[in-house]
């Protein structure tokens, strides 16, 4: 993971009263035992989370973990069932007006005006806010390449994305809440959305960013927090994540294989731990070397012949299974 700064702020360690209450800070995000449900549907378990001003924060999890429920929740777009949300030093109250006007939030999903032009559809997105909000907003889509005059229903997915995007970085706030920013942009413009929101991290701002792309959250992100069904499964620096991922071995056996005395049979000594699952053997390695793990499994000619093995190249989804046992897409 590339980390620029130091100091983390999940390594930051919160005084007594802090860890009971929660940050009150301008520039912070607090949740207490946040839970919400749609009919007998659980979106979210009680969950407590604490992110500290500054940085950039990936919240990562399967569909339907809870990760743009959980977004919505903060900027008062989903009624509040139980629990207490602090977002930039404001308590959540009511309908959450005070607090989206200092913030700013990109929905994952679009929906977006086909007939208005880039610029017009960018003035409605910033409604409220003052003139020089919507020019800085329309100078990152054009230096984007956006053709602001053209109807939005002329626009791909990409350049709509792209359009929200800037319309999300304009206003001057402490906190920006982006769910799947760059889904739908090719690598080189994901490169350049990254860009600016890296630099406007390092201007102090928090950026709480979900993500399906684990190149995204390992390029930018000091801090990750893991949803699965609702309930915060993990929450570590990215260097962290980064080092355990490093040490992960799959290997894969043909069909019909019986893989129950693998682990056995390569003894206890060539890694930290192992893990059957269907047709993968799942291996923590003691370091992120795979040489001598990698013997051990060529010279014991009792075991099968693989039909793959990986090792430091992991999706997201593989991610999430190999290090917390869940599946993601």
């Amino acid at each position: 993971m590339n980390s620029t700064r130091s100091a983390p702020p999940s390594e930051r360690a919160l005084t007594p009263a802090a860890a009971r209450t929660g940050l009150r800070s301008p520039g912070s995000i607090s949740v207490r035992g946040l839970t919400q449900s749609f009919g007998d549907k659980v979106a979210l378990a009680p969950l407590d989370l604490d992110i500290e001003p500054g940085g950039v924060i990936g919240l990562l999890g399967p569909n339907g973990s809870g990760k743009s429920t959980f977004m919505r929740l903060l900027v008062g777009l989903v009624p509040l069932q139980a629990g207490e949300i602090w977002v930039d030093g404001l308590r959540l109250e009511g309908d959450g007006v005070e607090i989206r006007q200092r913030t700013t939030y990109a929905p994952g999903e679009l929906h977006l005006y086909g007939e208005l032009r880039g610029r017009d559809q960018i003035a409605f997105l910033l409604r409220g806010r003052d003139r020089a909000t919507r020019r800085r907003a329309e100078a990152t889509a054009e230096g984007m390449g956006l053709p602001l005059d053209k109807r939005v229903r002329g626009y791909s997915h990409g350049m709509k994305r792209q359009l929200v995007f800037a319309a999300a970085m304009a206003p001057d706030v402490r906190i920006r809440i982006l769910d799947e920013i760059s889904e739908g942009l090719d690598p080189a413009k994901r490169s350049e959305v990254l860009d600016l929101i890296e630099a406007d991290a390092k201007s102090g701002t928090t950026i709480l960013l979900s993500s399906h792309h684990l190149g995204e959250v390992d390029r930018s992100c000091e801090r990750l927090v893991f949803i699965n069904a609702g309930k915060l499964i993990a929450d570590e620096t990215a260097s962290s994540v980064s080092e355990r991922a490093a040490r992960i071995v799959r290997v894969t056996y043909p069909e019909g294989v019986n893989l129950d005395d693998v682990p056995r049979a390569l003894g206890e000594s060539v890694a930290e731990s192992m893990r059957v699952e269907g047709r993968q053997l799942h291996v923590m390695l003691e370091t992120d070397d795979p040489r001598a793990f990698l013997e051990a499994l060529g010279a014991n000619r009792s075991l099968p012949a693989p039909v793959a093995i990986e090792h430091g190249k992991l999706s997201l989804r593989e991610l999430y299974r190999s290090l917390y046992g869940v599946e993601g897409t």
